[in-house]
């Protein structure tokens, strides 16, 4: 068992191979959104089967199995599950390389979604009993790095090898580097006593699912914090999804354009507004726990004029720029909400609970979001053509309006539902 304090440099060690994991969590969960155009070319799909396949089929499984793996971990050895969860995810988009047709791919996905179930919300509970209380939203906010390094490098890598190979590759070159990451995370990355950072340390079991959700069911910020996320997610998920899409029909330019130009948004945007939200929680949350809801609040309003000048713009260099600021501004929110999950349950509930608010969010924002916009874009096609997209993503904006105002009102609530 680790001390009660580790070394700064092992607890680095620690983030950098969560951000790792998390990475890869990412480029096979996104690769799908730049394959989607030759995937879509070969198979011979629709827009809204594209949407079912990179929405839906995923989300299924990943938010069905989420909550019992969650459990376990509250109950068990953390790294191993998250050891297990990244071996099938991993084997699972190599396997989506093989398939032949629609129902083949969405089976894949579905493999995908079951490995992807275990491993995010047993991370959130060890970067609890890595980090102490006034720097979670940063530790949370720097582990979700992993967002849009993966991302990035799962469209530009993908551009690449679809664009210079086959899309097949692309499934089986990433899907393959995960299996041999495994098991240096589980060699290398030590589970650690939990709770040890909380001030009314507990070291009792995990109650039953009855219990915890009947704890949640007293917190009210709880349940609007995920919806307002969830309804954040249809808007991030889709626009990660169809923006490569958008980018090749719209302006022209080739599928590896396409990566290049999308992967260097969010890596830069998405990084600054990773750091910006987790530092802005830990300076003003201390003082008040509001602006763990709040700030993403704001951020969420500002991305509208900003999506709308990138998308309608017909200047490819002003889109560049333009779409910088949202999509930095739409990932504000992780840090400061992660690190108010953690802290609305005690430790012993931090995966489920963490689980339960994935549930949500997941659901919602994976399955719906990403075929929403493409069963919108198929509605608009015969009036606008290849710019149907171009207004669905542009409508689905409508989300980090509705975001904004649910956290706006679970600010009411969550200084009295926060523990000790």
């Amino acid at each position: 068992m680790l001390p009660n304090e580790t070394s700064a440099g092992y607890r680095a060690y620690v983030m950098f191979m969560l951000v790792v994991v998390y990475t890869f969590n990412f480029i096979d969960r996104q690769i799908v959104g730049i394959l989607a155009v030759p995937i879509k070319a070969d198979l011979a799909l629709t827009d809204t089967q594209l949407g079912l396949m990179g929405g839906l089929a995923f989300a299924l499984f990943y938010t069905a199995l989420g909550i019992p793996i969650a459990m376990l971990a509250d109950r068990s050895n953390r790294t191993w599950i998250m050891t297990i969860a990244l071996t099938v995810w991993s084997a699972m988009t190599a396997l989506c390389g093989t398939v032949q047709n629609f129902w083949q791919l969405f089976a894949a996905r579905l493999g995908v979604g079951v490995g992807e179930a275990g491993g995010v919300a047993p991370a959130y509970s060890l970067i609890s009993d890595y980090f102490p209380p006034h720097q979670r939203a940063r530790a949370l906010s720097i582990y979700s790095f992993g967002i849009p390094i993966g991302s990035a490098l799962g469209i530009v890598f993908g551009g690449l090898i679809a664009s210079k190979i086959d899309w097949r590759y692309a499934f089986y070159s990433v899907g393959i580097a995960g299996v041999l990451v495994a098991p240096i995370f589980k060699l290398t990355v030590a589970e650690p006593p939990r709770g040890r950072y909380d001030v009314a340390h507990d070291d009792s079991p995990a109650p039953a699912i009855g219990a915890i959700v009947g704890k949640l069911a007293k917190k009210p910020s709880f349940w609007i914090v995920s919806f307002g996320a969830a309804s954040s997610s249809m808007m991030g998920y889709g626009l990660f999804f169809w923006l490569p899409s958008f980018l090749v029909r719209s302006y022209g330019i080739s599928l590896l354009d396409a990566s290049l130009f999308f992967g260097a948004i969010l890596l830069v945007g998405g990084i600054a507004g990773l750091w910006l939200g987790g530092s802005l929680a830990d300076r003003f949350g201390k003082e008040k726990r509001a602006a763990y809801v709040v700030i993403p609040a704001i951020a969420f309003i500002g991305t509208v004029p900003f999506y709308v000048v990138g998308i309608l713009s017909p200047n490819l260099t002003t889109t560049f720029f333009a779409m910088l600021v949202p999509v930095a501004l739409g990932l504000v929110w992780l840090g400061p909400v992660l690190s108010a999950i953690q802290h609305i349950v005690p430790p012993n509930m931090r995966a489920t609970a963490s689980a339960i608010f994935l549930f949500i969010n997941n659901l919602i924002g994976i399955g719906l979001g990403t075929m929403a916009i493409g069963m919108l874009s198929d509605s608009l096609e015969a009036r606008l053509g290849d710019d149907s997209l171009r207004y669905a993503i542009l409508a689905g904006t409508s989300f980090y309006v509705l975001a904004a105002l649910l956290f706006l009102l679970s600010a009411r609530y969550i200084e009295k539902d926060w523990e000790g």
